[in-house]
C-alpha cells in the first residue's frame, strides 16, 4: 500500500508540473517502434512526438534516452541537434551516456562510499580516474541502462506534448538504501522549449542526484566538433577537484582561468590552454557553481549558440550546479544515426545537477531524500535564434 501511494503521488506531482492536469490531456501509449536488443537481452523501443512549434523528439525506454531532437535554424530549417545511435546496441558498444537519464546519483562519489544515519554504504565501483576507484553516474547498471516505462501525452489546453517516464529502483540497487519510485516528464512546448521535471519518492533515507546527459551540437549531429560554438555561463565559481576528478569541497573563482565563460566566448578558444584548471582532463569536464545556488524557481545557467545556423540554446534550472563536458570521449570511428560520422569533441553536455561527491562533503547542498522530503528538480532547455 505504501508503494502504491508513493507511485500515485509521484504521478500526480508529475502531471501537475508538466501542465497536463487540465482534463483535456490524453496519455497515449501507441506508436513505439523496435529499437534493438540491449546487452541484458531486453527488447528496446522508440517513441516520437512532434510539437506545435515543429520540434520533434524521439525517446527510448532503454535508459530514458533522448535519441533525437530537432531544432530550427535562422532560416527555419529543422535539424537533429543531439548525439545518438540508431539502436540500443550503439550505446552498449560505446557507453558515452548520450541522451541518458542519470541516477540514482549523477557524477562521482569517491571510493563509492557514504555514511547515512550512522551506517556506511558501499556502492558499485565503475570508474577509476587518476587511479582512484569511484562510483560514477549510478554505477555498473545505473538508471541510464534500466528499462523505463514510457507513455506519450498531448495536452489540448497548453499545446504541450511529451513523455512520462517511470522507474522503480529497489532497495539495495547498486548499493543504495531504500525503494525509490521515480517519474521524469519530458515536455515539448509550442515555442520549442524542452522541459524536464524530476520527481522521486523513497521509503527510506537515500541519496538522489539526477541529471540528463544529452550532448548538443547546434550545427547538427554529424557536422563536426563544437569548438566554434559560443558558450556563456552564469557562474563565478567552480568546484575544485583533485587528481581523481573528485571535488575537495573548495569553490574556486573562474576569473583568470580557462573556465571563465561569464562574458561568453568560443569553446575552442581556451580548451587546450596551459591552465592548471584543465591539467590532465583533456578538455572541459567541470562542475560550475551557478550563481544563485539551489533555488525553487528557474534561473539561467548557460547560453550556447552557433553562428552559421543562428541556433541558440538557453539552459534554466533549479539546481545549484552545471557539469560542462566537451565530448572528448567521442571516438572519430563511431557512427551516429543513419551512419553519419561522429567526432572527437563533437557534442557538449550541459548537465544540471547537485555538486559531485555531495554525500561526503557537508558544505555542499544535501542530496539526502527521505519519505517526508521527496526529490524534485526542474530544468528547461529553451531553443531559439541568437540575436
Amino acid at each position: 500500500m505504501k508503494k502504491l501511494m508513493a507511485i500515485s503521488l509521484v504521478a500526480a506531482l508529475a502531471a501537475a508540473i508538466s501542465g497536463c492536469c487540465c482534463g483535456k490531456c490524453g496519455v497515449k501509449t501507441c506508436g513505439p517502434a523496435p529499437f534493438g536488443t540491449t546487452k541484458y537481452g531486453e527488447k528496446a523501443h522508440l517513441w516520437t512526438v512532434k510539437g506545435k512549434g515543429g520540434m520533434e523528439m524521439s525517446v527510448t525506454d532503454y535508459g530514458g534516452k533522448v535519441v533525437s531532437l530537432t531544432a530550427p535554424d535562422k532560416n527555419g530549417k529543422f535539424e537533429d541537434v543531439v548525439i545518438g545511435f540508431d539502436s540500443a546496441e550503439g550505446w552498449d558498444k560505446t557507453n558515452p551516456y548520450f541522451g541518458a537519464l542519470i541516477g540514482r546519483y549523477g557524477n562521482r562519489i569517491k571510493d563509492g562510499k557514504f555514511t547515512l544515519d550512522g551506517k556506511e554504504y558501499e556502492l558499485s565501483l565503475n570508474d577509476e580516474p587518476g587511479g582512484v576507484k569511484c562510483h560514477l553516474h549510478g554505477g555498473t547498471r545505473g538508471w541510464d541502462s534500466r528499462m523505463w516505462e514510457v507513455e506519450k501525452f498531448e495536452c489540448e489546453k497548453t499545446g504541450n506534448v511529451g513523455f512520462i517516464l517511470r522507474l522503480h529502483s529497489p532497495d539495495g540497487e547498486e548499493g543504495y538504501p531504500g525503494n525509490v519510485d521515480v517519474t521524469v516528464t519530458y515536455t515539448i512546448t509550442p515555442d520549442n522549449k524542452w522541459l524536464i521535471d524530476y520527481v522521486a519518492m523513497t521509503d527510506a533515507p537515500t541519496h538522489i542526484n539526477m541529471t540528463q546527459h544529452t550532448y548538443f551540437n547546434l550545427r547538427g549531429e554529424s557536422a563536426g566538433n563544437i569548438l566554434n560554438h559560443w558558450l556563456k555561463l552564469n557562474a563565478d565559481n567552480f568546484t575544485f577537484v583533485d587528481a581523481s576528478l573528485i571535488p575537495t569541497g573548495e569553490l574556486k573563482p573562474v576569473e583568470g582561468t580557462a573556465l571563465d565563460f561569464r562574458m561568453g566566448h568560443k569553446i575552442g578558444e581556451r580548451i587546450d590552454a596551459d591552465c592548471w584548471a584543465l591539467k590532465g582532463i583533456g578538455g572541459y569536464d567541470h562542475n560550475f557553481a551557478i550563481n544563485g545556488g539551489l533555488t525553487k524557481e528557474l534561473k539561467l545557467a548557460a547560453t550556447l549558440w552557433e553562428e552559421s545556423t543562428g541556433r541558440e540554446l538557453k539552459v534554466y534550472t533549479t539546481e545549484p550546479g552545471l557539469q560542462v563536458y566537451s565530448g572528448q570521449c567521442i571516438d572519430n570511428a563511431w557512427k551516429g544515426k543513419k551512419g553519419g560520422p561522429l567526432f572527437f569533441r563533437g557534442g557538449i553536455a550541459l548537465e544540471t545537477q547537485h555538486f559531485p561527491a555531495s554525500p561526503n562533503i557537508p558544505s555542499f547542498d544535501s542530496t539526502v531524500v527521505t519519505p517526508e522530503k521527496p526529490y524534485e528538480s526542474h530544468t528547461v532547455y529553451a531553443f531559439g535564434i541568437h540575436k
